[in-house]
Formats: structure tokens, sequence, C-alpha cells
């Protein structure tokens, strides 16, 4: 049975790569192949981004999709760690258009106690929950350091940004902190990306219902989701990368 799983999924794998050719180079890239082909999608294209705001980028894996969906656009992309940042300007180098910062985004300015995963997706402002230790247990392990922290709306003042206008948050469930400091942003964009979780995975965050609410507030409504994060064990939706769309 294992033997033809992983036969099915090597032809999927070719499959996909005949059909999309560009997903061998973003592979030795460091990009998923699902994060590039749930973005490779005639309705996002159709909404031709000229800029494009990357906050939690790590190494650059959905900058560097995006690129390639959307050649055209300007992309800002924010990560504070100081080892992932030099590995996310090493891979987004190459690429034209994108221009990143050292830092973390949020309501306030200064430094921040940042807890530094094993696992750097996984890293946060705010402290892991059980939840997600349990669902995952590479991830158990974290450091506290300091990190730089800005608004986005102050940043964005210094800034190039024409329309049409993609957000993307990811920031293990500081998103509301990153929206609260960037609300002049919001009111400029045409669509927000931003991870949403259904069981709390870091303390304090914002639930499901709290990011709506805000997006509602500001002229958005939620249209689906791009992308799920399953629990392994279980199979339960833990998050979701939440669409949510200017209203007409």
């Amino acid at each position: 049975m294992k033997f033809f799983k992983r036969l099915a999924r090597i032809v999927r794998d070719t499959a996909d790569v005949i059909e999309r050719p560009y997903l061998l180079l973003l592979r030795h890239k460091g990009v998923p192949k699902s994060l590039a082909v749930s973005l490779d999608r005639s309705w996002l294209r159709d909404l031709r981004f000229r800029t494009i705001v990357d906050v939690g980028a790590n190494t650059g894996q959905f900058a560097i999709a995006a690129h390639n969906i959307f050649p055209q656009a300007r992309i800002y992309s924010f990560e504070p760690l100081h080892d992932v940042y030099k590995e996310l300007v090493r891979r987004t180098a190459s690429l034209s258009g994108i221009q990143t910062f050292n830092l973390a985004l949020g309501e306030e300015a200064g430094t921040i106690t940042f807890w530094r995963n094993e696992f750097t997706p996984s890293s946060s402002v705010l402290m892991m929950a059980e939840a997600h230790r349990q669902a995952f247990p590479y991830t158990s392990t974290s450091q506290a350091v300091e990190v730089r922290i800005e608004r986005l709306d102050t940043i964005a003042e210094t800034l190039t940004m024409e329309s049409e206008l993609l957000l993307k948050i990811d920031v293990q469930g500081y998103e509301d902190r990153v929206l609260r400091g960037a609300t002049r942003t919001v009111e400029r964009a045409a669509m927000l990306l931003i991870e949403i979780s259904f069981e709390t995975l870091y303390e304090g965050q914002a639930s499901h219902d709290e990011i709506a609410r805000f997006a509602r507030t500001h002229g958005f409504e939620y249209a689906g989701a791009l992308d799920q994060l399953l629990c392994p064990r279980t199979g339960r939706i833990l998050s979701a990368d939440g669409i949510f769309l200017r209203k007409p």
C-alpha cells in the first residue's frame, strides 16, 4: 500500500511539473509546491496586483511564489529573525522588485521579545500554546530573543505602493496587532490574505471571528481560504489562509 501511495504521489508531482515547469525552479528556491499551485489561479492573476506586502516572510517562500505569479508587482517582505532574514535576502537577491526588511510589525515601535522556534516558521511574538505543541511536537522548543518592531503604516509612508495592493499577514497569532498598526495600509488594499486560527495555537492570539470582524469593519468580506493547516494526528482544521476581498 505504501508503495502505491508513493507511486501515485510521484505521478501527481510529474504531472504538475509538466503542466507548470516553473515548479522545478521554485522547488530549488525552497518554495513548497502546494503554495505555488495555490497562488497560480486565474482569478488571482486577474486581480493584477501591483504591490504585495508580505508580513511574516520567513525565508521568502511566499514572496518568491508571488513574484512568479505577479512579476509586475513590487513586493515588500518583512522578517524579524536576523539569521532567517539573511536567508530571505539570499533567496530573493536575483529577483527584481523585492525589497526586504529585518523587522517585526505590530501596533508599536521599538524592541519586543520574540519567541524563536527551532522550526522557524512557527516563531512568534506570542508564546506557543499546548495545542500547537501537541499537534506538532517538533515545534516544542523556543528561545526568547529581542527584535525590532515597527508599525506598517509608518514604514509604508516611505514606500511606493500602487494599486492593486495585496496585504498578506502570516505571523503566528499576532495578526490582529499587525492589522491595528496598519489601518491606513488596509484601507488601500484590494485583498487581505491573513492566517486565521480555529484553535488557540498561541497564547493571546485573536480568534478567526475577531480577524473577520476587523476585515468587515474596513470594507472587506470573507471569500474563502487559500489553504488549510490540518492536525497530522486527527485531520481537524487548525488554521487557514483566509481571503478577504474589498467589497464593490
